[in-house]
């Protein structure tokens, strides 16, 4: 007896200070990864709402960081209740939780596990802002951020990733987000602009991107984040898993900007900075769910495959109407959809786990666990998230007036722009001379 528990005891886990700092660098790099998108989605619209699609993403980093502290971490990550929601005391507030305690026979601290799953819930509501740009309060997106993280979110994450959620026990494979964080910010995308409506203009001005360079850096800096997001979602890097993740990440992404790129040849007669960057997001979410268990050959396929279906798309709000401004639901909900279904397709059965998928001799069985983990998410964020949406309209008002949406949303709802030229040339004569009256071709710049 005295043996077997010895045995079991040289068992256990024990803290690994490598573990343990490469958990924290890859939490660093998701946080990274909010402003990288915030650089992403202010270049891609006009210069009158840059500043407010900037805030849109910061202040996630504030909101979602406290309620993950007050009661998110426990909710999602908390023992399971009736598979559907998380609770533990110990979580709230993070106050029951020794500094070595380690998480759930991983080598790593509890905080250390906390903070790198906070990282990706801050930045899931975020993604959501790129498709209402221009047109919401901001005061309101504060509200609904709050509300969305705590309905929807938190215990989205709960069915995906916590200990007795129903899709976890399941067998939905989702390494790091294909259907927590991009399926459902792509479907809550939808379900708020279904209710407040298109942008003043829509399909009639042009609404072209106000700095593509700011484009291609959140990009960069989303691309670099992403390594920590994907490859530190294995939670260590003792058996390799990770390491796999981390070149999967690479060739998808890679693909799929190619393939982007290749389509919009073919499309338009240009490569463009703007597809580039997109292709390259596009291959990053589509990997997201599925790089832990193919190959790299298979994360090729994943990207090219993502790359064109994400790149045709886009263009799907003209034909049906619906404004999505930054394209969050064709890139982040087509590319989730697209990344989790390919793994009932492409997954090798030797990386993350021994499932097998169809071409490798695993038959239909994994793939129609992704699918109800597709559409189950899919379908209760799109429902949760328009209801929400509802309530904050009807209440306190989504939308600023059409006035305000056509003055700016900057100056209204943050009394700042994000450039400013009223200096521009100096000297005194710039201070005493009286500015020329504006000429007619100067009038018709788009703002």
């Amino acid at each position: 007896m005295a043996s077997a528990i010895t045995t079991l005891a040289a068992d256990a886990p024990t803290l690994s200070a490598a573990n343990t700092g490469f958990m924290l660098i890859c939490s660093a790099l998701v946080m990274l990864m909010t402003p990288g998108l915030a650089f992403f989605y202010g270049g891609m619209v006009r210069v009158k709402s840059s500043l407010n699609m900037l805030m849109m993403s910061f202040i996630s980093l504030g909101i979602v960081t406290i309620l993950w502290v007050l009661y998110g971490f426990s909710l999602a990550f908390g023992t399971d209740s009736g598979s559907l929601i998380g609770w533990n005391s110990d979580y709230v507030g993070l106050s029951g939780i020794g500094i070595t305690e380690l998480w759930d026979g991983y080598t790593i601290p509890v905080y250390v596990f906390a903070v790198f799953q906070l990282m990706f819930a801050v930045i899931t509501p975020a993604l959501i802002s790129g498709a209402l740009a221009d047109r919401v309060k901001f005061g309101a997106w504060v509200l609904f951020t709050a509300l969305w993280v705590t309905v929807v979110y938190f215990p989205v994450a709960h069915w995906v990733w916590g200990a007795g959620g129903w899709l976890f026990e399941l067998g939905v494979i989702d390494f790091a987000g294909g259907t927590a964080v991009h399926i459902n910010a792509g479907a809550a995308a939808l379900g708020v602009i279904l209710v407040i409506g298109k942008r003043v203009g829509f399909k009639k001005d042009p609404m072209r991107p106000h700095s593509l360079p700011l484009v291609m850096l959140g990009a960069g800096l989303l691309w670099f984040g992403w390594f920590g997001f994907n490859a530190g979602s294995w939670l260590g890097n003792d058996d390799g898993v990770g390491a796999v993740m981390f070149v999967n990440t690479q060739v998808a992404t890679a693909a799929a900007m190619l393939a982007w790129l290749g389509y919009e040849k073919l499309r338009h007669g240009s490569f463009t900075t703007l597809g580039a960057a997109s292709g390259a997001v596009a291959g990053l979410v589509a990997i997201t769910p599925s790089g832990g268990a193919v190959s790299p050959l298979g994360a090729i396929a994943i990207g090219v495959i993502a790359g064109l279906l994400c790149a045709m798309a886009v263009g799907l709000k003209y034909k049906f109407g619906y404004d999505d401004s930054l394209d969050v639901i064709g890139v982040h909900l087509v590319g989730g959809v697209v990344g989790s279904l390919l793994v009932g397709l492409f997954a090798t059965g030797g990386v993350q786990s021994d499932v097998a998928g169809l071409f490798y001799g695993g038959g239909l069985e994994q793939l129609g666990k992704q699918a109800i983990g597709v559409f189950a998410v899919l379908a209760y964020s799109l429902v949760a998230s328009a209801l929400l949406a509802f309530l904050l309209d009807k209440t306190i008002g989504m939308r600023v007036s059409e006035d305000d949406e056509v003055t700016g949303i900057d100056q209204v709802e943050h009394a700042e722009t994000a450039y400013d030229f009223s200096g521009a040339g100096g000297g005194a004569a710039s201070r005493t001379t009286a500015a020329p009256a504006p000429s007619a071709a100067s009038k018709k710049v788009d703002a």
